[in-house]
């Protein structure tokens, strides 16, 4: 009797089930090909009003998805609270996928890493998401089994890769084996006196590029947030998530997994806006607009790309 590896047997269909939340009747049969076609069961199928009662009664899941074609209003409000505080306290993770127009409700109600966002996303981004978040990433402290370990191990090395990543980024905001923040905020005296101009130039030579060559070359999402937000500072502006996913030119999926990155690194602080409880502001965090402001003021005249 010939004899296979036990990997060779394993199926997603070993995992709990997957919820599906939609706002229409198109959303939830999208939402359905995907989760079927990344080989996972589907529990149940419900509306954005009826999904926070049928979570209630889910005894076990591989993940919540809830797509959205659309602002779904107060049940989507609702419902993005409800799973929020669920996979904050480990019940399950959660994928919500939907399109550019609905960024800012979604980032003002979404803080969990172990929500994945999908915006305007492929099937293979789709699937990805699924597979991430139904690993268990981020919950290392559940309880787990050999199937799950065996997929957590493959994706782990992708998340690391993003981690890792970040956290060069961090420790350039005080140097080499400093922590990531400064507890103490820096004098005035300390701090560089830069031109907005100045830093506004090096955005738009780093756009220029994009008309000589593919912008996919040059994909630098979490330097070119630090540039919006140090340019938006300078100006006394505010920027909304939506806003600073358009600045990061990258697929707003990407630039919001970067924002929520750097978030969790410390070099970006949210603000809710006092006067839209469903839109957020980001800002640098004072070290971190310490280290840009020194850094342009290191580098002069010459313009830097």
């Amino acid at each position: 009797m010939p004899a296979f590896p036990a990997e060779a047997a394993l199926s997603y269909f070993d995992f709990p089930p997957v919820l599906i939340a939609g706002a229409s009747d198109a959303a939830r049969q999208r939402a359905s090909q995907t989760v079927a076609s990344a080989g996972f069961r589907i529990a149940d199928s419900v509306s954005l009003a009826a999904a926070p009662a049928r979570i209630d009664l889910q005894a076990n899941a591989s993940a919540i998805w809830i797509e959205l074609d659309g602002d779904g209003g107060d049940p989507m409000d609702i419902l993005l609270d409800h799973i929020s505080r669920d996979v904050r306290d480990g019940r399950y993770a959660a994928v919500v996928a939907g399109g550019r127009d609905i960024v800012d409700p979604l980032a003002a109600r979404i803080h969990d890493s172990a929500i994945e966002i999908v915006i305007d996303g492929d099937e293979v981004e789709r699937a990805a998401a699924l597979a991430i978040a139904a690993s268990g990433i981020h919950r290392p402290g559940r309880l787990s089994d050999v199937v799950s370990d065996q997929n957590n191990a493959r994706l782990r090395q992708l998340s690391d890769e993003v981690s890792r990543i970040a956290a060069t980024l961090a420790r350039l905001s005080t140097g080499p084996g400093q922590p990531a923040r400064v507890q103490e905020a820096p004098r005035t005296s300390d701090i560089p006196d830069i031109s907005v101009d100045a830093v506004r130039s090096v955005i738009r030579a780093r756009r220029l590029r994009s008309r000589y060559f593919p912008e996919e070359l040059f994909a630098d999402p979490a330097w070119d947030m630090l540039l919006d937000l140090l340019q938006a500072e300078l100006a006394q502006l505010r920027v909304p998530v939506s806003s600073l996913c358009i600045a990061a030119a990258v697929p707003a999926t990407t630039a919001l997994r970067w924002l929520k990155t750097m978030t969790a690194q410390g070099l970006f602080v949210r603000r809710a806006d006092p006067h839209d409880g469903r839109r957020v502001f980001v800002e640098l965090d004072p070290a971190a607009s310490l280290a840009l402001r020194r850094y342009f003021a290191e580098v002069g005249n010459p313009a830097t790309i």
